[in-house]
C-alpha cells in the first residue's frame, strides 16, 4: 500500500484533466495516507453492503470509504475529493443521504463484526487536487453523528 503511495502522489501532481473515478480513487489513497500520518491505523477500505431498497425497490448499497482507529474510536471516514473548491467544499456532497447511507452501512459492519461496545464516530476528509499544486487535504473528526437521524418520539398527553 505505502510502496504505491509515490506512485500516486506522482499521479497527482502530473494530471491534466482525470476522470472521476481516478480523482476519488487518488483521493482516497491520500486520505488514507494523511490518515496514517496522523495516528490512524487502517482497518479496510471500501467497506460496501446492501442497506435497502429504495422507492422503486432497486436495491440501495451503503459504502464506506475507509474504516479506521483513531487511538480506541473506531472510525467511519467519508472521503471527498474534487479538482477545484471554487464553487462549494467538497464536503457538501456529504448530503442527509449519504450520511443515512453510511449510518446503515456502518450498522451493518458493527453487527457483522460484533462491535457493541467500542465508541464510533463519522469523520470526514475533504481533498482538493489542483493542477501543479500539492494536494489540499483536510480532517474533520465527528462531522455528523447518528442523533439527528434517531425517530423522535412525542409524550405529550392530549386532553
Amino acid at each position: 500500500f505505502l510502496s504505491r503511495m509515490s506512485e500516486i502522489l506522482s499521479l497527482a501532481s502530473n494530471m491534466s484533466s482525470p476522470d472521476r473515478q481516478n480523482v476519488g480513487e487518488i483521493g482516497e489513497n491520500l486520505a488514507a495516507r494523511f490518515l496514517l500520518k496522523n495516528g490512524y491505523r487502517l482497518v479496510l477500505a471500501n467497506f460496501k453492503v446492501p442497506v435497502g431498497r429504495n422507492r422503486r425497490g432497486a436495491t440501495v448499497t451503503g459504502e464506506i470509504d475507509l474504516i479506521a482507529l483513531d487511538e480506541n474510536v473506531l472510525c467511519f471516514v467519508e472521503v471527498k475529493t474534487r479538482t477545484s473548491d471554487e464553487y462549494a467544499s467538497p464536503l457538501a456532497a456529504v448530503d442527509l443521504r449519504k450520511q443515512r447511507q453510511i449510518i446503515r452501512a456502518a450498522k451493518v459492519y458493527r453487527k457483522t463484526f460484533q462491535i457493541n461496545r467500542t465508541s464510533f464516530r463519522y469523520d470526514a476528509v475533504s481533498v482538493v487536487l489542483r493542477e501543479n499544486r500539492r494536494p489540499e487535504i483536510e480532517l474533520f473528526k465527528n462531522f455528523w453523528t447518528e442523533e439527528k437521524f434517531r425517530k423522535k418520539t412525542w409524550f405529550e398527553r392530549i386532553w
